[in-house]
C-alpha cells in the first residue's frame, strides 16, 4: 500500500484503540519532579529558572487580577513546547498537528477570558466592539466586523499552530525523501541536501518553541483585554 505524506497526521490506534490520549499524557511523565532537599540538581534548577523567567515576562503587560492565570499559563507553555518538540522525533505522532485537539485546547480558554471580561467589567467589553468616534450609519457594519473577529480568535489560534506544526513536518519529510532518493544517483547533490535537513531541523526546533509562546502570549493579550 502506498502511504502519503499526509499519513504522518493520521491519529494512531493499536487494536481499535486510539492511541492520541497517551501521546497527550506521556509528556508529563517526563519532566522532574522536585525534591525536599535544599539542593537540587541542574535539570531542576535549569527548569526552575526557565519557569520563573517565562512566567516574569508573561505577566509583565497584566495587573494583578490576571497574576491568577500565571500557573495555568505557564504550565500550557511547558505542555506545548513538550509535544511540539517531541513531535520532531522519528516514528512519533505530534498532537499539536490535529486542529481538533489545538481548538479544544484555545477555545475554553478564549471563552474563560470572554466571561470574565462580560462579569467584571461588561461595559469596557462591550466598547472593544465599537471604536471610539465611529461615523453614525458605519455603526451597524463595525459591530458585526468586530464580532466575528472576536469569535474567530479561537479558531485563528489552533489553525495557526497546525499549519506551522504541519508545514515544517512536511517540509521535513519531502527533504529528506529527496535525499534518501538522491544518494544513489547522485550523491554529492544528497549530502547538500542532508546538511539543509539537519538546517531545518533546527529551525524546525525552533519553531515548535516559538509557536507555543506564540499561543499563550496570544492568550494572555486575550486576557489583559478583559481583566
Amino acid at each position: 500500500m502506498t502511504l502519503s505524506f499526509f499519513d504522518q497526521f493520521m491519529s494512531p490506534v493499536f487494536l481499535g484503540i486510539p492511541l492520541a490520549a497517551i501521546a497527550i499524557a506521556l509528556p508529563w511523565i517526563l519532566f522532574p519532579t522536585p525534591t525536599a532537599r535544599w539542593t537540587n540538581n541542574r535539570l531542576l534548577n535549569l527548569q526552575s529558572w526557565f519557569v520563573n523567567r517565562f512566567t516574569q515576562q508573561l505577566l509583565l503587560p497584566i495587573n494583578l487580577g490576571g497574576h491568577k492565570w500565571a500557573a495555568l499559563l505557564t504550565s500550557l507553555m511547558i505542555f506545548l513546547i513538550t509535544l511540539n518538540m517531541l513531535g520532531l522525533l522519528p516514528y512519533t505522532f505530534t498532537p499539536t498537528t490535529q486542529l481538533s485537539i489545538n481548538l479544544g485546547l484555545a477555545t475554553p480558554l478564549w471563552l474563560a477570558t470572554v466571561i470574565i471580561g462580560m462579569r467584571n467589567q461588561p461595559t469596557h467589553a462591550l466598547g472593544h466592539l465599537l471604536p471610539e468616534g465611529t461615523p453614525g450609519p458605519l455603526i451597524p457594519v463595525l459591530i458585526i466586523i468586530e464580532t466575528i473577529s472576536l469569535f474567530i480568535r479561537p479558531l485563528a489560534l489552533g489553525v495557526r499552530l497546525t499549519a506551522n506544526l504541519t508545514a515544517g513536518h512536511l517540509l521535513i519529510q519531502l527533504i529528506a525523501t529527496a535525499s534518501f532518493v538522491l544518494l544513489s544517483l547522485m550523491p554529492a547533490v544528497a549530502i547538500a541536501v542532508t546538511v539543509v535537513l539537519f538546517l531545518l531541523t533546527l529551525l524546525e526546533v525552533a519553531v515548535a518553541m516559538i509557536q507555543a509562546y506564540v499561543f499563550v502570549l496570544l492568550l494572555t493579550l486575550y486576557l489583559q483585554e478583559n481583566v
